[in-house]
């Protein structure tokens, strides 16, 4: 029987530029589920376009082929693969929000799909409609398809997205990113909805992604690429259990896990640019089992049945354990106080707004907790259990109605307005995304510039000298000074961040789901970064994230929140492997992780 997708010796590279994608062959048989990971600049993305057809501007096919059901797919013109596309093959991208439009309907938009690629008359269209968005579990198909985009939740979206992709009865769907941003409880639940269309009708899937837990959880098979090469597929719990080559078994030590306290080891150095391919071994600049050997390019070759690997010491490698994290200071000074913190939002009908009636809604409610100097704090639950709105209140962006916030020994006026230029200055918030938070008209040296002569941490002359060492802080030279942020990468601007942060010396950092969408391997760097500067400089933070993982690695103590209030608070270790609530231990049973 022929592969349904057959990739051989795919290159894809810019005109007389370093390969994007170098020599890859993969193959894939109707309903196989095929996992591709790697960091940023891999290739992986670049990959699963070329399956549709689709390469980025500027990059050429440079060699090798892609077929699909034996047809060529890249190379021929757009028209002539108008029906592959979205009908045979279908994508799911990685932010499911871009890729509906906020103007129409759930409904209409799904029907522009099988007006496209099925024979459906009006009536048979609408039902199909209710249909898939029943098949993908969304409640009330019929209120569902007369609501915007907007009107969903972030997980609801995600299922949108996925009956779009549905409505072309495909044999193909692409997945790229397909749960980055959601908690883990709709993570879950969106990978055990893909698995079961997988079960019920066949289709065959590629998933690529950073997280190598949802890889685990949906596909049979995993390939691991570095520097545009493939290093290592084979079955997933072979590659995941025993890796052989060493990139793959240093992206699985960068995985935080609550089996294993302890901040995860990062991958040392950082992955070549993409201009700037070696000759021989991609990984060897970082890989502690290189030798002489590594200066040529080591060939992909069969190490075991059904696996391969392009290492001269394939099965060497070693998962590295993390290491204890020591514990904070205990000085006895409390750094921050929340008591009794309840923040509300009006909601009102459209009749109450032209009366001026309006009725409050507690989105947090009667929160407290006490944080010491150089402690760090985890916060977790779902989307829309208060976590960040936690965080806006203490940073005053959003005045509680209730309750008080104690800084040091200093009550905190409820809006930032009402706060002095020091009080200001002791509390600094680090956002989720930094492309948003990071002006991208100024160079690293401005960003940085501005909060250094705002609170007066160093004077004019010594204004580069301060802002270079804070990019020491945060691992980076001093040559990045110079850099736009367009000019990084996503882990260099959210070191940017944190550092602008520190330029201020505070006494409490706020994170908000800071490493969300950074690859493993930099996620692991940014959580070591956080809690080595909070420990040094004595400055008490409140992480925010979904993933109970990540908080296991770097918090000190763990509060769970679930619609507004707090169901438990207690050290790290006590939450994991005792937790006291049925929520955190539904949150618990959530939790991926790619060795299970």
């Amino acid at each position: 029987m022929s592969a349904l997708v057959d990739i051989d010796a795919l290159t894809i590279a810019p005109p007389g530029g370093a390969a994007v994608v170098d020599g890859v062959s993969l193959s894939l048989n109707a309903g196989e589920s095929l996992g591709i990971a790697g960091e940023s600049g891999s290739g992986k993305s670049t990959l699963l376009l070329a399956v549709m057809g689709i390469l980025r501007p500027g990059l050429v096919q440079a060699g090798g082929t892609v077929r699909f059901e034996r047809e060529r797919v890249l190379g021929r013109a757009d028209e002539d693969l108008l029906s592959l596309r979205g009908g045979r093959i279908a994508l799911i991208p990685q932010n499911a929000g871009l890729a509906l439009t906020p103007t129409l309907r759930i409904g209409a938009q799904i029907d522009e799909a099988l007006v496209l690629h099925t024979d459906l008359d009006a009536r048979a269209r609408a039902a199909r409609i209710l249909a898939l968005l029943e098949q993908v579990r969304l409640p009330d198909p019929a209120v569902t398809a007369r609501r915007f985009p907007h009107e969903l939740s972030g997980g609801q979206v995600q299922r949108a997205a996925i009956a779009m992709a549905l409505a072309g009865a495909p044999d193909l769907l692409l997945l790229d990113e397909p749960t980055t941003g959601l908690d883990v409880t709709t993570q879950a639940a969106i990978l055990d909805l893909l698995a079961g269309l997988r079960r019920a009708s066949g289709v065959a899937m590629i998933c690529v992604s950073h997280d190598l837990e949802v890889l685990a959880r949906l596909c049979d098979r995993l390939a691991v690429m570095y520097a545009g090469r493939l290093v290592e597929d084979g079955p997933s719990p072979d590659v995941l259990a025993r890796p052989a080559h060493p990139y793959t078994a240093a992206l699985l030590s960068s995985v935080p896990r609550l089996t294993h306290p302890g901040l995860p080891a990062p991958i040392a150095g950082a992955p070549p640019a993409p201009m700037a391919r070696p000759a021989g071994c991609g990984f060897a600049p970082r890989c502690a089992l290189a030798d002489d050997r590594c200066r040529e390019p080591p060939p992909l070759t069969d190490i075991a049945p059904a696996r391969r690997a392009a290492c001269f010491r394939a099965l060497e490698a070693r998962l590295a354990p993390p290491p204890a994290a020591p514990p904070p200071q205990d000085t006895g000074e409390a750094a921050l106080t929340v008591a009794g913190l309840t923040v509300s939002y009006s909601r009102s009908t459209a009749l109450g707004r032209i009366l001026g009636l309006s009725r409050r809604v507690a989105t947090v409610r009667e929160v407290s907790f006490t944080l010491g100097r150089g402690e760090v704090l985890g916060l977790v639950g779902e989307s829309g259990s208060g976590k960040s709105t936690i965080l806006r209140a203490i940073a005053g962006l959003w005045p509680p109605v209730a309750g008080t916030i104690t800084l040091g020994t200093d009550v905190l006026p409820a809006r930032v307005t009402h706060r002095s230029r020091g009080q200001l200055r002791r509390i600094q918030m680090v956002f989720q995304n930094p492309d948003a938070s990071l002006n991208p008209r100024q160079t690293v040296l401005e960003i940085l510039a501005q909060p250094i002569r705002l609170y007066g941490t160093a004077g004019p002359a010594g204004l580069r000298a301060c802002a270079a060492e804070l990019l020491a802080d945060v691992r980076l030279g001093d040559s990045f000074l110079d850099h736009y942020p367009a000019q990084l990468s996503g882990g260099e601007r959210q070191r940017v961040a944190i550092a602008r942060a520190f330029a201020a010396r505070p006494d409490v950092l706020l994170c908000d789901e800071i490493t969300t969408a950074l690859d493993v391997s930099v996620q692991a760097a940014v959580l070591h970064l956080v809690r080595d500067l909070a420990r040094q400089r004595g400055v008490a933070t409140v992480f925010v994230s979904h993933d109970l993982a990540v908080v296991r690695a770097i918090a000190d103590r763990i509060a769970v929140l679930k619609d507004g209030a707090m169901v438990e608070i207690g050290t790290a270790h006590q939450v994991c492997t005792a937790p006291a609530a049925d929520y955190t231990r539904r949150l618990i049973a959530a939790v991926l992780d790619p060795a299970a």
